[in-house]
């Protein structure tokens, strides 16, 4: 009886070992990556900066920046990726602090300052996904991501998103389902 109970010991120990083992691999699994976007980030009236288009991209994250002068001449200019990391990584690092205006519930005037937006419509890509899941975490976050992005991708993305999660009810064809107009069948099947 004793061999019997050893058996049936290491056949348990076995199975624990090939659990714990394929929990650790599965932490190590290839995380999705967040595709490269382009953007075009347009200064407000109010001198806040909101994304008004986004775009999967193969190449890079980009933007082009759009200013206007005090004389309300427009004036674009190009961000390489470089240049969008430096800059979200040092409003991560106000974040942090508890010294971004990304802490705070988001004002009425609509848009943050360009290191900001930056973070909030790109952080993922930019920083990592890990800090891009973090930073989804904190609501203040979000509803600022969500208030700078005006693009018409966005929009359509999170519209897919809210789809998704509501339940459909189909019919089967052979169900029937009763509508304003009747049908009159005539004829037999089969001959």
């Amino acid at each position: 009886m004793n061999h019997i109970s050893t058996i049936g010991s290491a056949a348990l120990l076995g199975s624990v070992g090939l659990t714990v083992m394929s929990v650790l691999t599965g932490c190590e699994a290839p995380q999705e990556q967040e595709p490269n976007k382009f953007y075009v980030i347009e200064q407000q009236a109010n001198g806040k900066y909101i994304v008004m288009e986004e775009m999967p991209t193969d190449g890079e994250n980009r933007a082009i920046i759009r200013e206007k002068n005090e004389d309300g001449t427009v004036n674009e200019r190009f961000m390489n990726e470089a240049e969008m990391q430096k800059l979200a990584q040092q409003e991560y690092e106000k974040m942090e602090a508890g010294q971004s205006e990304l802490n705070a519930e988001p004002s009425g005037d609509g848009g943050m300052g360009l290191a900001g937006t930056i973070l909030a419509v790109a952080a993922g890509s930019l920083l990592g996904n890990m800090i891009g899941n973090a930073l989804m975490g904190n609501k203040n976050f979000q509803k600022h991501s969500n208030s700078v992005n005006k693009s018409a991708y966005n929009k359509s993305k999170n519209a897919s998103g809210a789809k998704s999660g509501k339940s459909s009810s189909k019919k089967s064809f052979f169900s029937s389902s009763k509508s304003g107009s009747s049908s009159k069948t005539s004829g037999s099947y089969g001959g």
